[in-house]
């Protein structure tokens, strides 16, 4: 059998060669695309990172592929519909990174907390003076997580160990959890209210595109603070950036940008063809970029040395399951 994998790390490419000796392998750096998905048009595995759309158009092109492995939780990039209607297989890895990505949600927090990342600056400039950053405790602070999945519930667990009151809002409450964790669910309007922090680990799709908008930022308190280490659509840039220049809201910490793969490739500016929407998307970007009260990481909670090997290991079973007519984690 045929396996063609994308965004191969270097550390990734030994445990596939050895854990797939039996697979006749094909192993890319890049991110497949138009340019190179003609090496994958005879795999019968592909296997991609998130950074590799697989588009209607794409996966028409896979014309021997029977599964597409994702090594991410999130499978948005791949077009569920067209892979369904070929009758290609899609597996993820659902649980590799909550601990990870929990543990940064809790970083971009305290950094915002205690002026971390502005203290850092000062003192590189031989600036030691402490009064213009003051930091607020987390102690006896609200917490408000939309969304009590594997990641929402670790972020919890985390914010009582710093005695922190938490309130939760998921479409699917999970009693046990909140009588065992000691948090209470709320509607996410009183979330959004009570809330002096707000952190989103909610999943992206119609329904929460946008969910934090111009109406929900409306509803927080001005010296609340926002963490997004979910999904860049979650949140309209322009609304959270509009709020943050005009301090209605006090700061926000962001794993993830709805513009992210816009700014990735700056050189599109110099294009004719380069929608205007584009080019005020990058622009808000980069707003967000120069903000003091902000603070963005390359869309890295995951990436630990821990988590990113039970993500490839969790692949390379998938991979071994499917092709023993055993499937698991299949989504699509």
């Amino acid at each position: 059998m045929k396996a063609a994998f994308f965004e191969v790390q270097p550390w990734e490419e030994q445990l596939f060669r050895k854990s797939l000796s039996e697979f006749d392998l094909q192993l890319h750096k890049e991110p497949l695309d138009e340019k190179n998905i003609s090496e994958a048009a005879d795999a019968e595995v592909v296997s991609v990172f998130i950074y590799s759309p697989l588009t209607k158009e794409s996966i028409a092109k896979l014309v021997k592929t029977r599964l597409i492995a994702t090594r991410s939780t999130g499978y948005d990039h791949i077009d569920k519909a067209a892979a369904k209607n070929r009758g290609i297989k899609v597996c993820n890895v659902p649980v590799y990174g909550e601990t990870t990505v929990a543990e940064h949600t809790f970083a971009l927090i305290l950094s915002l907390s205690r002026g971390i990342h502005d203290s850092y600056e000062r003192t590189r400039q031989g600036d030691f003076r402490c009064e213009s950053v003051l930091g607020f405790d987390l102690n006896g602070k609200t917490l408000g997580v939309l969304g009590t999945g594997r990641i929402g519930s670790k972020v919890i667990e985390i914010a009582k160990g710093f005695e922190m009151h938490v309130l939760a809002y998921d479409r699917f409450p999970k009693v046990n959890l909140a009588e065992k964790l000691g948090f209470q669910y709320v509607d996410w309007q009183t979330l959004l209210k009570q809330s002096d922090v707000v952190t989103l680990h909610l999943p992206l799709n119609d329904e929460t595109h946008h969910f934090l908008n111009a109406d929900a930022i409306s509803l927080m308190k001005k010296t609340a603070v926002v963490i997004n280490t979910a999904r860049g659509g979650l949140i309209d840039s322009e609304e959270l950036t509009q709020a943050l220049v005009e301090r209605r809201l006090r700061g926000a910490g962001l794993d993830v940008l709805e513009e992210e793969s816009l700014i990735r490739e700056e050189a599109q500016l110099l294009l004719d063809n380069v929608p205007r929407e584009q080019l005020a998307s990058m622009l808000r970007a980069h707003i967000l970029l120069r903000l003091s009260n902000v603070i963005i990481t390359p869309h890295c909670a995951f990436n630990s040395k821990e988590s990113l090997e039970r993500l490839t290991i969790m692949t390379i079973e998938n991979i071994k399951r499917f092709s023993a007519g055993q499937p698991q984690n299949i989504v699509v």
